[in-house]
């Protein structure tokens, strides 16, 4: 083991808690669904760390998949999207809470819920600091405090129709 950590190995356990730095690099977006409507609403929030915020909102699947081809799905043009500037030190916060509320925890032992999350649909992908997370597992029912972290960041930038 000594030889190991002496050629440079490193550790076995890569720490999934680190203190954000700014860094136009980092990046976060979350994608939010209400189905209990019909058509289904649509929310996608992607923050980069040098502050600029996309907020894409609307029942077309252009909302969250930029590579939706069924052009003629009644609600295909129905989506909008703002772009707005934020105090890069805020988007490090957001970041900092996201991380220390286990983004990036690949062991969360006993955080999962067996209760489906009846309506609500909320996933995140990020790149901060070297880390990456992307799964699209609904966080409501992986990790609910998770969710419910990741959907006020939705509703900060956001009032999903219909909460």
């Amino acid at each position: 083991l000594l030889c190991l950590m002496a050629a440079g190995c490193g550790l076995f356990w890569d720490d999934p808690y680190v203190t954000v730095t700014p860094s136009a690099l980092n990046w976060v977006e979350i994608h939010y669904y209400n189905a209990t409507q019909e058509p289904i609403r649509r929310v996608n929030v992607r923050l980069n760390g040098a502050g600029f915020v996309e907020i894409k909102t609307g029942t077309s699947r252009l909302v969250s998949d930029s590579f939706a081809r069924n052009i003629a799905d009644v609600t295909w043009d129905d989506i909008s999207d703002r772009r707005v500037y934020v105090d890069p030190q805020h988007i490090v916060d957001l970041f900092q809470d996201l991380v220390n509320h286990d983004l990036f925890d690949r062991d969360k032992v006993g955080k999962s819920t067996r209760h489906p999350a009846v309506g609500r649909f909320i996933a995140v992908r990020a790149a901060i600091d070297n880390k990456t997370y992307s799964e699209s597992k609904n966080q409501y029912e992986a990790d609910p405090e998770l969710a419910e972290l990741l959907y006020n960041i939705v509703l900060e930038f956001s009032r999903p129709a219909a909460q």
